[in-house]
């Protein structure tokens, strides 16, 4: 058995795309999926299953809320080892306050190299990233909501789809996870 972490991109924010977690919980289940957990409104559910394939797995998911829910949305999905290599391996967590700073963008699938190496921060950005795996490390001193680092950004520089979550929705989904 496997546990996974998954993350939906673009729900419950200003109205749009509403998905209740009690639905999502029972769509999970509907596709065999067991130990089924949800943590707060914007899509974070950990999961067991015995399939290894984490993309078969998103693509069975995807199809599954836009069936039901009638609109696309794009499923991130990790192992729970992935959020303890994150965790461990977050160059800014020793940062005073950092922790209420520090943000992980998820990446839908590896950018191009050539993407990867051209990524730089906008001018005049005091906010800074450091590129991980198939994530990327923030800190905002000023708050995500003011940052020129978001989502949108990264996913025009990268091409590929991007979800972020606080610091304290990685380790209270890694908590989630371990042990199971």
């Amino acid at each position: 058995m496997h546990t996974y972490i998954s993350m939906l991109r673009g729900i419950n924010v200003s109205g749009q795309k509403k998905v209740r977690m009690a639905e999502l919980h029972t769509l999970y289940e509907k596709l065999g999926l067991v130990n089924v957990e949800t943590y707060v409104q914007s899509g974070n559910v950990v999961f067991d299953s015995p399939e290894p394939d984490a993309a078969k797995l998103r693509g069975l998911i995807e199809a599954q809320i836009e069936a039901v829910f009638g609109y696309p949305v794009s499923v991130f999905i990790r192992y729970a080892e992935d959020f303890r290599r994150i965790i461990d391996s977050n160059p800014f967590s020793n940062r005073r306050n950092g922790g209420l700073w520090l943000h992980v963008t998820f990446l839908y699938q590896a950018p191009s190299p050539a993407a990867w190496d051209a990524l730089k921060a906008p001018d005049g950005e005091t906010d800074e990233f450091v590129r991980g795996e198939m994530e990327i490390f923030l800190f905002c001193p000023s708050g995500y909501g003011r940052t020129k680092l978001s989502n949108s950004f990264f996913e025009r520089k990268l091409g590929v789809p991007a979800t972020t979550r606080n610091w304290r929705t990685v380790n209270a989904l890694y908590e989630m996870a371990k042990g199971r």
